[in-house]
């Protein structure tokens, strides 16, 4: 049986004929050049990771230092930090693989 990663005998097939150009085989409906921009998601990593950061340390402190009668409680505060955390995550961990691809397309990746 035929598939797009192996030839007609079952053998794997090159790159150039299997319409692969990465980890999934091509649809045919996408421009053989596409390419993701890079760039602008370093550049919103870059902005948002500080922000979720900042936001995360500022709902913490604001938790810790509300009291029981205070409005926001401390239950929604401690869940905000705790979602800004979440992205702040997210968005370091697309800088990372952001910066890496950007190197691969370079040439100075490993």
């Amino acid at each position: 049986m035929r598939d797009g990663r192996t030839g007609e005998r079952g053998r794997p097939a090159s790159r150039a004929r299997s319409g692969t150009t990465g980890r999934f085989p091509r649809s045919g409906t996408e421009p053989v050049t596409a390419r993701s921009p890079l760039r602008l998601r370093a550049v919103l990593a870059g902005v948002f990771l500080p922000l979720f950061v900042a936001g995360c340390a500022l709902f913490a402190v604001w938790a810790a230092d509300a009291g029981p009668g205070d409005s926001p409680g401390r239950g929604p505060l401690i869940f905000i930090a705790a979602v800004c955390g979440f992205l702040a995550l997210t968005a370091l961990l697309d800088l990372v693989v952001v910066l890496r691809r950007l190197r691969r397309e370079r040439g100075t990746g490993r």
